[in-house]
C-alpha cells in the first residue's frame, strides 16, 4: 500500500543519562560502589560482572547480579540459600549510603558537556536527564555537576517511577511531560548503557549511544592513555557495537560530538522521517 510522507517535525528535546555520558567518564561511582557493598556480604565480584546490568535502576541491577550463576552459586555456599528479594534490599541498603558518600568523587563533567548544554540551549531545544541512580544520590551529585554548568532542565532519578525504570520507556516519557514536549520524535535519547538506549527506542525516540567515555569501555581519561591506539579503537569498535546491536540509531564517542548528530537527526525530520 502506498503512503504519503509524514510532514516535517521538529526537534524539541534531548534526554541525557548521567554516569558515562553527561559526567563520570567511565562510569566509574557505580561499578566500584557495587563491588564494596557485594565484598561487604564477603561476595567477591568484579568491576565487569558490576558492569553487565549498567543502566538498571540500582536494587533492579543488584537483584539481576544476584541472578548471575558465579554469583549466585557465591551467595548459595555462603548463606546456604539462593538470594532473596530481602538480600537485595540488605545489600541496597548497604549500596546507598556508600554510592551518597562517593558519587561527588566522581561527578566531574565529560570534556564539552556544559559547552554541548549550552549550545543545544541556543538551538532552542529543552534538556532532559534522567538515571539509573536513586533520588538520593542525584541530590548530591546535581548541586556539584550545576556548578561546573551541567543544569538540566528536568531530572527523572531512578526510583521515583511507580512504573519503573529502564529499560522500559517511563523516565524518558515522564521528561517528555514534564518538558511539555509533544511528540516523541522530537527527542534524542543519549545514553552509555544498552538499557538506556532500549529505554530511548521503546519511548519513540531517537536514540544515541556513547561508547568512549561511558560504560562500554569503562575506563577513566587516564587509564586510555596507557592503551596503544591500537587497543583504544579495538575496545570503542566493541562498545560501538554493542550499542548499535541494542538499536542505537548512532554512536558516538562522547557527548562532545552530539552536535553534528543533532543536525543529521534534524534534517532526517525535516524530510519525514520518524525513528
Amino acid at each position: 500500500m502506498h503512503t504519503t510522507p509524514q510532514p516535517g517535525r521538529n526537534l524539541q528535546a534531548v534526554i541525557f543519562d548521567w554516569a558515562g555520558t553527561l559526567v563520570d567518564f567511565g562510569s566509574l561511582a557505580p561499578t566500584q560502589i557495587f563491588v564494596d557493598a557485594f565484598k561487604s556480604f564477603d561476595i567477591e565480584i568484579t568491576l565487569q560482572q558490576a558492569r553487565g546490568p549498567m543502566g538498571l535502576s540500582k536494587w533492579q541491577h543488584i537483584r539481576v547480579l544476584l541472578d548471575d550463576a558465579d554469583i549466585a552459586a557465591q551467595w548459595q555456599r555462603h548463606a546456604g540459600r539462593p538470594a532473596s528479594d530481602a538480600d537485595v534490599d540488605a545489600i541496597y541498603a548497604r549500596f546507598m549510603p556508600m554510592q551518597i558518600a562517593k558519587v561527588g568523587q566522581y561527578s566531574q563533567p565529560i570534556e564539552g558537556a556544559a559547552q554541548v548544554l549550552a549550545w543545544l540551549r541556543g538551538q532552542g531545544l529543552k534538556i532532559g536527564s534522567c538515571s539509573g541512580y536513586p533520588r538520593q544520590v542525584l541530590d548530591v551529585l546535581l548541586p556539584l555537576a550545576a556548578e561546573q554548568g551541567i543544569r538540566p532542565d528536568h531530572v527523572v532519578a531512578g526510583d521515583e517511577l511507580q512504573a519503573g525504570g529502564r529499560p522500559g520507556p517511563y523516565m524518558a516519557l515522564a521528561n517528555m511531560l514534564a518538558l511539555a514536549i509533544d511528540d516523541v520524535a522530537g527527542c534524542i535519547k543519549v545514553d552509555d548503557t544498552v538499557p538506556g538506549i532500549e529505554e530511548g527506542l521503546r519511548a519513540g525516540m531517537w536514540s544515541v549511544g556513547v561508547s568512549l567515555s561511558g560504560n562500554e569501555v569503562g575506563l577513566t581519561q587516564a587509564e586510555l592513555l596507557t592503551r596503544t591506539p591500537a587497543e583504544v579503537t579495538h575496545l570503542k569498535q566493541q562498545a560501538e557495537a554493542h550499542l548499535r546491536a541494542a538499536g542505537a540509531h548512532y554512536v558516538i564517542d562522547s557527548v562532545a560530538t552530539l552536535p553534528e548528530v543533532v543536525a543529521h537527526i534534524r534534517a532526517r525530520l525535516a524530510s519525514g522521517e520518524r525513528p
